[in-house]
């Protein structure tokens, strides 16, 4: 990676991005010689112009920046840092410099489930359940999707907030499975949800069905 910092006078901006919450934590400057740094150490480091100086974020409180990658952006004038936080980013102590908190929204692992079921697929680990559904084949799978989701109807109609949770969590990691052995991901689902959202779908579904371009 190429960066150009005379660009900018020296200093670039750098935008800390949780690398797992994707949540947006603070901005800082880099010369190259913190650019440098920070790609050594592993601990995101900037140059403060307060101080006139480089300055680890962490190196005081403890609360490092650890690297996970660094990114310029379309003009190379502009550096995105993605990095997991140790603790609170801000001098203040709240998780990020606008005060917000750097929780992570519970739908983002679904698409870290499906790396994970992925990486099952393709490198087939003894002992895995996953590897076993895989081996016992696409029959097997929409089987177990299809008792998954009876017991979760069961749950819904019969049973506890609890369990009813539990259950469409099988049936979720079943279907997940179930999509991956046909080459699929969740998110080929969550876009199909995405396109149906829209407020002209079925009348835009209807002139397909119509012109016969619809399989």
């Amino acid at each position: 990676m190429n960066i150009d910092f005379e660009k900018s006078g020296g200093l670039m901006p750098a935008i800390i991005q949780d690398a797992k919450t994707k949540n947006v934590l603070m901005l800082g400057y880099m010369n190259k010689v913190a650019y440098e740094k920070t790609k050594k150490t592993k601990k995101v480091t900037f140059w403060s112009r307060s101080r006139n100086c480089l300055w680890t974020k962490g190196e005081t409180s403890g609360n490092y920046l650890n690297l996970v990658d660094i990114k310029t952006d379309c003009d190379n004038d502009t550096l995105l840092v993605r990095a997991i936080p140790d603790g609170p980013t801000c001098h203040k102590g709240t998780d990020t410099c606008w005060g917000e908190t750097n929780d992570q929204n519970p739908l983002l692992f679904l698409t870290e489930l499906q790396d994970f079921i992925n990486r099952r697929h393709e490198e087939m680990p003894e002992g895995s359940y996953t590897t076993s559904l895989f081996k016992d084949g696409i029959n097997r799978i929409a089987q177990k999707v299809g008792e998954e989701a009876l017991e979760t109807v069961i749950e819904a109609t019969n049973g506890s907030s609890e369990k009813l949770v539990y259950e469409a969590s099988d049936m979720l990691y079943h279907l997940v499975v179930l999509l991956t052995s046909k080459g699929l991901r969740i998110e080929d689902v969550a876009a199909e949800l995405a396109r149906r959202h829209d407020p002209n779908w079925d009348r835009k579904r209807r002139q397909a069905k119509a012109a016969g371009t619809m399989e």
